[in-house]
């Protein structure tokens, strides 16, 4: 059902994202020349790897298998902001190597986060978005990521995949740049409890000392419990702590 939901999904943003993705081809070759599409190694599900679409963002090289020129692109910076220079992930999704939910592909290599499944963060396929990117995007640590996609292993749902896809395109639309985005390349540090922390009601996000809350399931309906203060009884003095 999930795959079935995941082609649906595409087919419907194949009527936007192919002619989109034509005329962002057609500028790639026009502005800067050379390959449109670049592929990236990437980890799918249960650690398979598999080549991760996208459109080249970065000057092509002076010389054929030489280093690629530095910089950027006018036109791949706004790839970049917008999230469109994932566009091309769509024929990913199609194949089966990707889903629309889910957490964003990893470079081999990197051990899988823990989780009770025996594959972690890879228990289900990668996805276009995920429940770290529309809970703070860049903004949060690798580490961060890492437990906010173990959550959303932990307690996906059709219900969740909903509420992540309609927050998704509420940030494409409202947000210049809030397509995903990768974190800062530090190694994950996560734990279980901050992956799995049920306290929260309000979506995560991200304070000045970097730490994340991560929100319960949908529909819950605890509070984070705050913190003990002192009780005082009648003639002023203390009582006990009062939680």
């Amino acid at each position: 059902m999930r795959r079935a939901a995941d082609l649906a999904v595409t087919a419907l943003a194949g009527i936007t994202a192919i002619p989109l993705g034509l005329l962002i081809a057609l500028l790639i070759r026009c502005t800067s020349g050379g390959p449109v599409l670049v592929r990236r190694p990437g980890t799918g599900r249960y650690g398979r790897p598999f080549e991760v679409l996208a459109f080249r963002t970065t000057r092509e090289a002076r010389v054929p298998g030489g280093p690629a020129a530095s910089g950027t692109t006018r036109l791949g910076a706004l790839l970049r902001r917008t999230g469109l220079e994932q566009l091309p992930q769509l024929w990913n999704v199609v194949r089966g190597e990707m889903g629309v939910i889910g957490p964003r592909p990893d470079p081999p290599g990197q051990a899988p986060g823990r989780s009770p499944g025996p594959y972690g963060r890879y228990d289900v396929r990668p996805g276009l978005t995920g429940w770290a990117q529309v809970s703070g995007r860049a903004v949060v640590s690798r580490s961060q990521r890492a437990a906010l996609d173990l959550w959303y292993v932990e307690h996906r749902s059709l219900r969740l995949d909903l509420r992540i896809l309609a927050r998704t395109v509420k940030l494409l639309l409202l947000r210049p740049g809030g397509g995903p985005a990768a974190g800062p390349s530090t190694p994950p540090s996560a734990t279980p409890s901050a992956a799995t922390s049920p306290v929260a009601t309000s979506p995560a996000t991200a304070t000045a000392t970097g730490s994340v809350t991560v929100p319960p399931p949908p529909g819950s309906s605890r509070q984070a419990a705050g913190p003990c203060v002192p009780r005082a009884d009648r003639s002023g003095e203390s009582a006990g702590p009062r939680c």
